[in-house]
């Protein structure tokens, strides 16, 4: 199965190239692989793995992963007291690099919301029965997204991004737009894999994952859902501040350790809307890949 998704800088369809595709493909096709899936999906077996990954022996992972998925390097800070031949001590250092001062900017529009990942993108102006997220077959809604009924009711058929992130990008998430924090909480459960791949298998991913949810306040946007989805071998979902008071358009939110996963963003009925680059896309079913802070939706 090609995943192909259009690159909104290079204006083009690109194929991903998939970091574990054959192990994903095994573990969700065959029936030995199921098995193993089973005990994988379990919180404490995704953590240990994720956790081998800040062992110094997975540092001579990080050239060669960096080579094969042609990484540009001189957007990203290297570890401290580290040299370009040896940039990070372990593959989760890697895992969880940052920009460079300058390298990302914000758009500063207040009525554009920018990209708040670098990722690919799903969106929808309202999330309905009529919606299926990102799998044909399987709708999606807010209740089951929030799983929670003090919240539920307030994201109803209002807009939806949805950010993949792979193995290859940059794995930290920031608020979009600036505002107050009004609540904060988990919902626990399994840590299915979010690839494509795996998404056709287990199209409830997104409503039976771990998720650390997050509902803010903002000027121009209203109320949102930030919701940041566990998945396989995501060693653990990390809040870079205490979630309580304000927040600023571009601050970073948190980081995920080892593993692909998800971020999605729930708003109110006719607050906003994805731009229609991004929703004609996701029409076709096709991704769009957006630098971090770059515009992907507007105030209504």
């Amino acid at each position: 199965m090609e995943i192909k998704y259009f690159n909104r800088e290079l204006d083009k369809l690109e194929t991903e190239k998939v970091y574990g595709d054959k192990a994903v493909s095994w573990l969700y096709d065959s029936a030995s692989g199921r098995a193993l899936t089973n005990f994988l999906i379990r919180k404490p077996l995704s953590q240990v793995y994720g956790m081998v990954q800040n062992s110094s022996l997975t540092e001579r992972k990080v050239i060669p992963f960096i080579r094969d998925f042609n990484i540009n390097m001189d957007d990203y800070k290297i570890e401290e007291g580290r040299t370009p031949e040896a940039p990070f001590s372990s593959f989760n250092n890697f895992f969880i690099r940052q920009f460079k001062e300058g390298a990302r900017d914000f758009s500063q529009e207040s009525n554009v919301m920018p990209a708040f990942c670098e990722a690919r993108y799903f969106g929808h102006e309202s999330l309905n029965n009529e919606v299926s997220i990102p799998v044909k077959g399987k709708n999606w809604l807010a209740k089951d997204l929030v799983a929670n009924e003090k919240w539920a009711s307030v994201f109803e058929d209002g807009p939806c991004l949805l950010a993949r992130l792979c193995p290859v990008d940059y794995h930290r998430f920031h608020f979009p737009v600036s505002g107050n924090i009004l609540d904060d909480y988990r919902v626990s459960g399994l840590l299915h894999s979010v690839n494509p791949l795996a998404l056709a298998k287990v199209p409830e991913v997104f409503s039976v994952n771990e998720r650390h949810i997050s509902i803010l306040d903002t000027p121009e946007f209203g109320k949102l859902a930030y919701i940041e989805v566990g998945a396989i071998c995501v060693g653990k979902i990390v809040q870079s501040r205490e979630l309580k008071g304000s927040f600023e358009r571009g601050e970073e939110k948190g980081y995920f350790l080892f593993g692909g996963s998800t971020v999605i963003v729930l708003g109110e009925k006719g607050r906003w809307t994805p731009d229609s680059v991004v929703i004609e896309n996701t029409k076709k079913g096709t991704e769009v890949y957006q630098k971090l802070g770059s515009p992907i939706a507007k105030a209504l």
